[in-house]
């Protein structure tokens, strides 16, 4: 028969001595006799596995009234060994040494908690016994002790209906008494695990601010200082909290339930939880501002580097692709194009390298011309030594969220690819996404930078290269670029060069050739049938073909479908063919800038910046032209005027032929007084301070206009 018994000295002592802990003016007269108790000998050891197996303890042990009412299933539902390879070598060797003093501490926190002692000096008195250890140490050593008492504890609770050893032990220990008003123990083991949880954060907190590596951050930073201060304080605080969970279980041992009745000791924990949450809430601050502190040291480590490797000589491209795309070899950071299997980045060796830059937003069109490009040069190279590969790396903003809408967008342009992407954005570093940005002016457009065998950057940007000629702008060099120029004149093939075979062939068969553009389908009605007519009247042969407008949208769709149905001229009903039509043209003064070529000092760059000012005005516009050195333009108004009057002009055919009289009329509908409207297509570094008018030679007002991709 259980005796009546009154809380012990132990219980009674350790209440009255807490009634202190709510002031945080004690904490700072504390601190000085707490760190009078720290005197380290140097000895150093890991103690992140010792509190990885502690947290292990506590996680099988983890009181539920579910475990208690019905013992053994707890057990068994964590029955999954401790992974063996993490308990071996080194750490076995660091517990051995270990060993005495985890013993030490748990026979002082035994026997202060069932003594006389009260919580201050307990948890005084195990200081003093750690003096010689690390702060982290000190705790970790402190935790495994609790963990060591705690753990055999619930080894006999949740085993002594089903192991006859276990029931012995329970009955000395009048355990099964307890266990029978499991109900009432409820708020009380609640609040034990409470402050397990919150001691183990706190512990892996300082472990970690321990751990942050000093070639990184020093004592210098406010963040790390001001942690490290409030170290001892809050490790003190968690020591007592720890005599205080002890305690719990000590005055649960040959009691019987008159001390379950006992709400004070319950109320106490949960006060220490409190106080421990507010230190962890402000370590945890600090660590978070020290690891930010840490990343922007590593990134601007990672951005030197890259600095560093480029400005240096390789014999392969390996440590400048590496150092862009994934530094590390635990994964296969590339996915191969037509396959999607995955692969490293050793297939790209001494190869010629050219990194599709982008966000996600790039245009299906942009894929699509890009993919014909490369896959004629798969098909079809011209050398040896011309073949290229393209690797897309996709540049997401770090400071926005990932989710899942963009994963989903990812993975449907990656799936359109048949080129190498890298697995995922994630691998790219923010430090390179600072590089591209920063030195290779990446934006919103996409760019095209070309990296030679040896990893050396041949061009910044050959898209407008690749645009323009393909996969016959190899080696994409400004050397390259320059000798292409010299062979170009300004001429309708260039213009339609791989968009239209069809008008290619009225060029072979001599035909008079009519380019016009707009989105009046008014105008184009009234000048396609103009046009015929005059053609017909001449007796000359006319082919004519709609090139809309750039960015076509929905007008130019609907002009297109009204250019079929009224049977008005040829077109190209794919928008893909008038994006590239316009794209090509903007390439052309992208290359021609970028060479340091003006209207002025360069006919060809005349011509582009025309062609750019028609797209830009509001009304339509038109090109005859007759073989490659014959060809006359303007805007849709004074072309649709001169073509009305044909009448007028017509005698003088015989004489001068066609396209002169035709260049002559429309140069003298031409007025003095004129607005041409030019926007250019946005890039950094490529806006040039000064453009002069392609049609006077005035210098134009420069203007800003933003514009998104409505209508």
């Amino acid at each position: 028969m259980a005796m009546t018994r009154q809380n012990p000295p132990s219980m009674q002592k350790l209440t009255k001595g807490d009634r202190l802990m709510f002031s945080s003016s004690d904490d700072n007269a504390m601190t000085k006799q707490i760190e009078a108790t720290h005197s380290p000998d140097g000895r150093e050891f890991d103690a992140k596995p010792l509190l990885q197996l502690v947290e292990d303890i506590f996680n099988r042990a983890a009181p539920t009234i579910d475990a208690l009412a019905v013992p053994g299933t707890h057990q068994a539902r964590t029955a999954d060994a401790l992974d063996e390879k993490a308990y071996q070598g080194h750490f076995i060797a660091t517990l051995e040494s270990l060993a005495f003093v985890i013993d030490r501490v748990a026979s002082e926190i035994a026997c202060k908690c069932s003594g006389s002692a009260d919580a201050h000096a307990t948890a005084m008195s195990i200081l003093n016994m750690l003096s010689s250890y690390s702060w982290d140490a000190k705790l970790v050593i402190t935790l495994a002790a609790f963990a060591m008492n705690y753990g055999e504890f619930w080894l006999v609770a949740q085993n002594y209906t089903s192991n006859q050893l276990a029931k012995s032990v329970a009955i000395l220990k009048q355990l099964p008494e307890i266990f029978e008003h499991s109900s009432m123990l409820k708020p009380r083991f609640d609040a034990v695990k409470n402050l397990i949880k919150v001691m183990l954060d706190i512990a892996k907190c300082i472990v970690e601010l321990k751990e942050l590596p000093s070639q990184y951050i020093s004592m210098d930073v406010t963040a790390l200082s001001t942690a490290m201060a409030y170290i001892p304080i809050t490790v003190y605080w968690t020591i007592r909290s720890v005599v205080a969970c002890a305690s719990q279980i000590t005055g649960l041992i040959g009691l019987g339930h008159e001390y379950i009745a006992s709400t004070t000791e319950a109320w106490e924990l949960s006060s220490l939880t409190h106080k421990l949450s507010n230190m962890h809430s402000h370590l945890a601050t600090q660590l978070g501002i020290c690891y930010k502190h840490i990343d922007e040291k590593k990134h601007l480590e990672t951005y030197q580097n890259l600095l560093h490797l480029f400005g240096m000589a390789h014999i392969d491209n390996m440590r400048v692709l590496k150092a862009l795309i994934y530094a590390k070899d635990d994964l296969l950071p590339l996915v191969e194009g037509t396959t999607k299997r995955r692969v490293n980045i050793d297939v790209l060796r001494r190869k010629n390298v050219l990194l599709l830059i982008s966000d996600l937003d790039i245009l299906q069109e942009e894929i699509a011309i890009l993919e014909q490009i490369y896959n004629e040069s798969r098909l079809h190279p011209t050398k040896q030594e011309s073949q290229y590969e393209i690797v897309w790396l996709p540049i997401l903003d770090p400071n926005i969220l990932r989710n899942d809408n963009m994963q989903k967008k990812f993975e449907n342009l990656q799936a359109g690819m048949t080129w190498y992407s890298i697995y995922h954005p994630s691998l790219i570093d923010r430090a390179v996404i600072k590089f591209i940005k920063e030195e290779w002016h990446f934006g919103k457009k996409p760019i095209l930078v070309v990296l030679d065998p040896q990893g050396r950057v041949a061009c910044p940007n050959a898209l407008h290269m690749m645009w323009i000629w393909g996969s016959l702008a190899f080696p994409f060099t400004t050397t390259r670029e320059e000798a292409l120029w010299r062979e170009e004149s300004w001429r309708l093939e260039l213009l339609v060069d791989g968009i239209d075979p069809i008008v290619l062939n009225w060029i072979t068969e001599g035909r008079y050739i009519c380019l016009y553009g707009g989105e009046d389908m008014d105008w184009i009605r009234k000048f396609t049938n103009t046009a015929r007519a005059v053609a017909l009247a001449a007796g000359i042969p006319l082919g004519m073909v709609y090139a809309g407008k750039s960015n076509p949208k929905d007008r130019v769709r609907k002009n297109i479908e009204a250019i079929i149905v009224e049977k008005l001229s040829h077109y190209w009903q794919d928008l893909t063919s008038v994006w590239y039509f316009w794209v090509r043209i903007e390439s052309m003064w992208r290359s021609k800038n970028q060479l340091g070529k003006t209207a002025e000092n360069d006919p060809i760059m005349k011509e582009i910046m025309t062609m750019l000012s028609f797209d830009s005005s509001q009304g339509g516009w038109a090109i005859f032209t007759r073989g490659s050195d014959e060809m006359v333009k303007a805007k849709g108004a004074p072309f649709l005027t001169c073509l009305t009057n044909y009448s007028t002009w017509q005698d003088q055919i015989q004489q001068k032929g066609f396209m002169p009289t035709l260049r002559d009329q429309l140069k003298d509908l031409h007025t003095e007084h004129h607005c041409n409207r030019l926007v250019l297509p946005g890039a950094a570094g490529l806006i040039p301070e000064r453009i002069v008018c392609s049609e006077c030679g005035r210098v134009m007002e420069r203007f800003i206009m933003y514009q998104c991709c409505d209508e």
